[in-house]
């Protein structure tokens, strides 16, 4: 006679360790836990909500080579090297990654969506997800950004009768050949799209709500400490991250030399309003244009640990190194201060070192 009756099991799987997100970020903190012993798919496991490996770099659009990236910087343990400069970041990395995974055997488990993190029973964390529950005695999120693109809101913008979309959305210049295309934001992303859109558009504009820096010197682990403290101060305060990028600066390299030469990365100020043709100026100038490309950045992806109400009346959450001061079992890699590539990969093993306290009974949960 069948068991007709019964009901699945939904007792929560006891780990050590939960990773959300097999990134930079991630991958470097899975394979710092394997360092210390923790063996993965027992000890800790690692969840992942993209298709494959790459993390947000398989999103990237096909046109941007590995050659343009800015300081992609290696995981612990195993260079990246012999990558063409010409073929795009999102297969070179994309590739890499997945190497990675194999190569110290990490097991990530994908596409598991984590849905919620809250309290659980016996000090441990409840991590609820589309595949599943864990009850983890430590957590590190490494769900970078790329999955909440920030769109700013400005009056008239739903009049407008062109095309709008955001950097996340964008998969290179062919798509707006004989277009006026107007670039909205000052960072890499930005500038990457006014250099690749100028030969193919009919006309590009750019504006930015404060007016770009542009660094000639070289950025140097000086520069780069400098950068990170400034980030750093933020999130201590409990104040919402700025990117490191945000306080260091644009490269100046020769095409961004030879673009601003030629007039293409001529900025403007933030404009007042948009209209169904374009947009308009508080002195009456105006400018239509056909599409409307937001390169307004990300913010982090962090919904799924509302549960644990670890934000800060600051709007941010309030770190202390990459653990959360609400929460000792949790930290954040990736957030603020590690969200650059080499940032991620400190980050990951200050994470766990931390964590290996905690799991050790040096430091106190909650």
């Amino acid at each position: 006679m069948g068991n007709l009756g019964s009901t699945p099991d939904t007792t929560p799987s006891p780990v050590d360790v939960v990773v959300v997100g097999a990134g930079q970020a991630g991958l470097s903190a899975a394979y710092h836990l394997r360092r210390t012993g923790l063996v993965p798919d027992r000890d800790f496991v690692v969840l992942d909500r993209s298709p494959r490996p790459g993390g947000a770099w398989q999103f990237r659009w096909l046109t941007l080579t590995y050659g343009k990236v800015h300081g992609m910087h290696a995981l612990p343990g195993m260079e990246l090297t012999g990558a063409a400069s010409d073929r795009p970041s999102s297969e070179v990395i994309g590739e890499y990654f997945a190497a990675y995974e194999r190569a110290f055997a990490l097991g990530v488990r994908r596409p598991v969506a984590v849905e919620a993190v809250r309290d659980g029973e016996e000090g441990r964390l409840l991590i609820e997800t589309s595949a599943g529950r864990w009850a983890s005695r430590a957590l590190i999120n490494a769900t970078g950004t790329w999955d909440r693109p920030f769109w700013p809101r400005y009056p008239g913008q739903d009049s407008f009768q062109g095309r709008q979309l955001h950097t996340a959305q964008y998969r290179g210049p062919a798509e707006f050949t004989g277009l006026r295309v107007l670039v909205v934001g000052g960072g890499a992303s930005g500038t990457q799209h006014l250099m690749e859109l100028a030969p193919y558009a009919a006309a590009t504009y750019w504006v930015t709500r404060r007016p770009p820096v542009f660094v000639e010197e070289p950025f140097d682990a000086e520069a780069g400490r400098s950068a990170v403290a400034l980030v750093e101060e933020r999130v201590r305060a409990g104040l919402p991250p700025r990117s490191v990028v945000s306080v260091t600066g644009l490269p100046l390299t020769d095409a961004v030399k030879a673009a601003r030469a030629s007039g293409v990365l001529d900025r403007l100020p933030m404009f007042d309003r948009i209209t169904p043709q374009g947009v308009i100026w508080q002195d009456g100038r105006k400018v239509e244009v056909d599409v409307i490309l937001w390169a307004t950045g990300f913010r982090a992806v962090i919904d799924h640990l509302a549960p644990l109400k670890l934000r800060h009346p600051g709007g941010g959450i309030r770190m202390v190194g990459t653990r959360t001061a609400a929460d000792p079992r949790v930290h954040l890699v990736g957030y603020g201060p590690s969200a650059s590539t080499i940032g991620a990969n400190r980050a990951g093993r200050a994470a766990v070192r931390d964590i290996h306290r905690l799991l050790s009974g040096e430091l106190t949960s909650v």
